[in-house]
């Protein structure tokens, strides 16, 4: 994975909670975090405050990355729908550079915020899309209309894992809404600066 160049910033002033925490773990973690990312992730940071909190999520994310059923490109659309629905600018932010550095098309990534009008996207594609926002809405919205739809081009064990992706990224986005965090500047590093003289 390619890993953006920018050095680490300081923990920014709209997190409801500090994110300067350190310690022996702490100084670990980040270690790996700015090896893997280029800088240590906000969430984690906000985590450093309750170690099981944080050894939970890190194992729950590990054991995520497993998740191979479904395809990686509907894997992407349907977490950034959620964090689009949820309006977690964090999730959007970091998402777009993950998926990016994955080989997602960026076409794709860049419509999300606009996928119901968007001409990028397949039937299946909006329909994993329409799955997520429908998942994601207090109370749920999905239909058998809708998980119908799905099960015409996805496995059953495929509508399982969108469902459990769908779950995981509402907990993801929501707690890191909850706790205010924003943009770390991770898009910004997956746009192609202008040239000289534009």
């Amino acid at each position: 994975m390619n890993t953006p160049t920018s050095p680490s910033r300081p923990a920014r002033s709209t997190a409801r909670i500090p994110l300067d925490k350190t310690g022996p773990v702490e100084s670990a973690l980040g270690w790996v975090s700015r090896k893997m990312y280029g800088k240590v992730l906000d969430p984690v940071r906000a985590a450093f405050h309750h170690r099981p909190v944080l050894f939970s999520y890190m194992g729950f994310e590990l054991a995520a990355m497993r998740w191979k059923k479904l395809p990686q490109h509907l894997q992407a659309l349907a977490v950034m729908t959620v964090a689009q629905e949820i309006g977690c600018s964090w999730c959007m932010d970091f998402g777009h550079w993950e998926n990016h550095h994955k080989g997602i098309d960026a076409a794709k990534l860049r419509d999300v915020p606009q996928w119901r009008t968007s001409t990028v996207y397949t039937d299946l594609e909006r329909a994993v899309m329409e799955y997520a926002a429908a998942a994601t809405a207090t109370p749920p919205t999905v239909t058998d209309a809708i998980v119908d739809r799905l099960r015409e081009d996805l496995s059953d064990a495929q509508v399982v894992e969108l469902a459990s992706l769908v779950a995981l990224e509402n907990y993801r986005s929501r707690a890191n809404s909850g706790i205010g965090l924003t943009s770390q500047g991770f898009k910004a590093e997956c746009e192609v600066p202008p040239r000289e003289g534009e």
